[in-house]
C-alpha cells in the first residue's frame, strides 16, 4: 500500500469551489540527511477499465518490441505492490473515470474510484472525462453522497474519493465568486493577492504530500480544450484557462509556501511514432511538449496523459535545464515509475537523480486476489444487465478507420441514430463523432458465454459509453457544408487533428485532400439528391456534437432543437431490429486528391 499524505494543500475556506486546506509544516525531527529518496508511481487514462480492455486496447508494446496482453485492475494492483516501497507516492494524470465500460459506468464510476483508493492513490489531476457528467457530479465523486437521480449504489452511501483531485487551470467564470471563495483563506499578504489576481478556482490547484520529511508539490492541469470535448451544460459555469499560465501561478503559490520540489500532473500530451518501446522518447512535439517546455523552471517533473501514448522524454525548461516529460499509455496498461532525490537543505529535486521507467502491466503475474474479488462483486451486481443479449452480428465490426476516415462501426452508429430520430425529430441524415466510438464489436463470445456473434448490452455499452442524448437540429445546406469543413485542420476552429464524422448510409459527399480549407467538401447528396445551399436539413447527432463538441462549432447554428433517446438506447434498438447485422461498407465518403 502506498504511503499516505500528511498534508493537503488547497484554497482554505473556498467552500463553493472545493478549494483548499492549508496546514503548517511539521517540526524538524533531528538532523536530516543531505538527500532523501522519493518514488512516484503514476497511472493515466484508466477510464474505469476494472477488467482488462478487449482488442488492441488490451495489448501493449513492451520494452523488447513484443506486443503483450496488458492491463486490468487486479494486475495493476499486483504490479503496483511489487513496485512500491516506503518512499512511494501514487499519482495519476486524469481520465481515471468517464468513457468507462458498463461495469464501472453503471454506478457512475464509483467502483473505479473505490479501486483507486484501495490501490493507494494519493493525488490525481482531473482529465476532461472527469467532467463528462458535469462539475456537480465531479464534486459528488470527490466529496461523497448518493447520485441525485439514481440514488445510492448497492454498496450504499458513497463516501467520496480517498485521494485528492487537482486542477489549477479550472476556474469559475463569475467574478462575483471571488469574494466568497477567498474570504476564509486566513492568509493575508502575497498568497492572498496571488490568488485574488488569478481568479476563482473551481478545484484545488495543488496538493502537497510529505515524504521522508520533505514536501512535494503536485500541480494539476487539464487540457484547455475541455469545453470542446465534453457536453457544455455541465461546465457552463467554468472556464479552462491556458495550462502554462495556470501552472506558473500554481508554482508561485507553492514557492510562497516554501515548497520547491514540484511535479506537474498534466492531462495533455502528444502523439508518438507507432510501435516504439514505452521507454523511448517517441513523442512528436505538440500540445503536451509546449506545456512541458514552457512552464516555470521551478517545476522539476512533467507527467502527462490524454493522448493515450507511452513515451519517456527529457525536455529543456525555459532556463535550459533538462526535466522529465513522460506518459504511460492508457487503460491501466502501463505504470510509470519515477525515482528521484530531494535535497533536504534546499528542498528541491536533484534533477540529475531522476530515473524513470514505463513498466508494462503484464498479465503473466498472479492477479491480486483482493482486487479480483472486489471486481467480481461489481460484476455480479451488474451481470443481469451486462449479459443480456441485444442482437447478433455476422462478423467483427471494427472502429478502425478506412482511408476516407469512416469506420464500419461509426457508420453503423450513425445509421442507428438516424433510425431513432426519424419519428419525432424528422431527421433526414445523421452524423457521429469518431471519438465517441470507443471499442470494436467483437464476433467471438465473451466470458459470459453468450455465443459467437451475439452482442450483449455490456458490449454495446463499451462501444458507446457516454449516455449522450440523440438530438436533431435544422441546418441549411451551406451550414451543413461548414460543419463538414470543420472536420479538417487549418480552419478557424484551429482543430488539432482531422476528425471525420461518420455519416448515415443515405448521406454521401466528396472531399479533397489538397483543396484549401473552405473548399474541401463538395457533391453532398441525401438519398442520391444533390443538396443545395438554401435547403433546410434535419441533422441528427448526439448532444455533444450539437453543443459544438470536438470544435464542430457549426452545429451551434442549428435551430429547432429536438431531443430523442439516449445514444446507447438507439444503438441497442437498432441492433435488435436488424438481426443479424453485417458490417456497413465504408464508401459513403469519396476522397479525391
Amino acid at each position: 500500500m502506498m504511503s499516505r499524505s500528511f498534508l493537503r494543500l488547497a484554497l482554505a475556506g473556498a467552500v463553493a469551489s472545493g478549494a483548499v486546506l492549508l496546514a503548517g509544516l511539521p517540526a524538524e525531527a533531528g538532523k536530516a540527511p543531505r538527500t532523501v529518496p522519493v518514488r512516484l508511481l503514476a497511472l493515466n487514462d484508466f477510464h474505469g477499465n476494472l477488467e482488462p480492455a478487449t482488442g488492441s486496447s488490451g495489448r501493449m508494446v513492451d520494452e523488447h518490441g513484443n506486443t503483450v496482453d496488458a492491463g486490468g485492475a487486479a494486475y495493476v494492483a499486483t504490479h503496483m505492490k511489487a513496485m512500491s516501497d516506503k518512499n512511494t507516492i501514487a499519482v495519476a494524470q486524469g481520465d481515471l473515470i468517464g468513457a468507462s465500460p458498463l461495469l464501472s459506468a453503471a454506478y457512475h464510476d464509483e467502483p473505479s474510484v473505490e479501486f483507486l483508493g484501495k490501490l493507494g492513490l494519493d493525488v490525481a489531476a482531473v482529465g476532461n472525462h472527469e467532467f463528462d457528467e458535469g462539475y456537480a457530479e465531479l464534486r459528488r465523486i470527490m466529496k461523497g453522497g448518493c447520485h441525485p437521480v439514481d440514488g445510492c449504489s448497492p454498496a450504499g452511501q458513497w463516501k467520496g474519493a480517498s485521494y485528492d483531485y487537482v486542477g489549477a487551470n479550472v476556474l469559475f467564470k463569475n467574478p462575483k465568486e471571488k469574494t466568497d471563495a477567498l474570504a476564509g483563506l486566513g492568509k493575508p499578504g502575497q498568497v492572498n493577492k496571488l490568488l485574488s489576481d488569478w481568479g476563482v478556482p473551481a478545484l484545488p490547484p495543488v496538493s502537497v504530500k510529505w515524504m521522508n520529511g520533505v514536501p512535494i508539490g503536485f500541480i494539476g492541469l487539464v487540457t484547455q480544450t475541455t469545453p470542446d470535448i465534453v457536453s457544455s451544460d455541465g461546465i457552463k459555469d467554468l472556464k479552462f484557462v491556458d495550462e502554462v499560465k495556470a501552472a506558473n501561478v500554481a508554482s508561485k503559490l507553492l514557492k510562497l509556501l516554501g515548497v520547491k520540489a514540484q511535479v506537474v500532473l498534466m492531462h495533455e500530451g502528444d502523439q508518438v511514432t507507432a510501435g516504439q518501446s514505452p521507454d523511448a522518447c517517441s513523442a512528436i512535439p505538440g500540445a503536451g511538449n509546449r506545456i512541458a517546455t514552457q512552464v516555470d523552471p521551478e517545476i522539476d517533473v512533467i507527467l502527462s496523459g490524454h493522448s493515450h501514448q507511452a513515451y519517456m522524454c527529457r525536455v529543456k525548461d525555459p532556463a535550459g535545464k533538462e526535466r522529465l516529460y513522460s506518459q504511460g499509455g492508457s487503460f491501466g496498461r502501463v505504470i510509470t515509475q519515477v525515482d528521484l532525490k530531494v535535497d533536504t537543505k534546499t528542498g528541491d529535486i536533484d534533477r540529475a537523480s531522476v530515473v524513470a521507467d514505463n513498466q508494462v502491466v503484464t498479465r503473466t503475474v498472479a492477479a491480486d486476489k483482493d482486487i479480483s474479488d472486489f471486481v467480481d462483486v461489481w460484476k455480479d451486481r451488474v451481470k443481469d444487465v451486462a449479459d443480456k443479449a441485444v442482437g447478433k452480428i455476422t462478423a467483427e465490426i471494427t472502429n478502425t478507420p478506412a482511408p476516407s476516415g469512416e469506420s464500419p462501426l461509426g457508420n453503423l452508429i450513425a445509421d442507428s441514430q438516424l433510425a431513432a430520430t426519424k419519428t419525432g425529430g424528422n431527421a433526414q441524415i445523421a452524423l457521429m463523432n469518431p471519438g465517441g466510438v470507443r471499442a470494436p464489436l467483437t464476433y467471438a463470445t465473451s466470458e459470459a458465454g453468450e455465443g459467437d456473434g451475439v452482442v450483449t448490452y455490456g458490449e454495446a455499452f463499451t462501444v458507446q459509453p457516454f449516455n449522450n442524448l440523440t438530438q436533431v437540429v435544422t441546418l441549411t445546406g451551406a451550414q451543413l457544408k461548414t460543419v463538414l469543413e470543420q472536420q479538417f485542420t487549418g480552419g478557424p476552429n484551429n482543430q488539432a487533428f482531422t476528425k471525420i464524422l461518420q455519416p448515415s448510409a443515405n448521406f454521401t459527399y466528396t472531399y479533397s485532400r489538397s483543396a484549401a480549407w473552405g473548399s474541401k467538401v463538395s457533391d453532398m447528396k441525401i438519398d442520391g439528391t444533390p443538396v443545395t445551399d438554401t435547403q433546410s436539413i434535419r441533422v441528427a447527432a448526439n448532444n455533444f456534437l450539437v453543443g459544438g463538441g470536438d470544435a464542430f462549432l457549426g452545429f451551434r447554428d442549428g435551430t429547432e432543437l429536438w431531443s430523442g433517446p439516449l445514444d446507447i438506447d438507439a444503438f441497442v434498438d437498432h441492433l435488435g431490429k436488424n438481426n443479424p447485422i453485417a458490417a456497413p461498407t465504408t464508401d459513403r465518403i469519396t476522397v479525391v486528391d
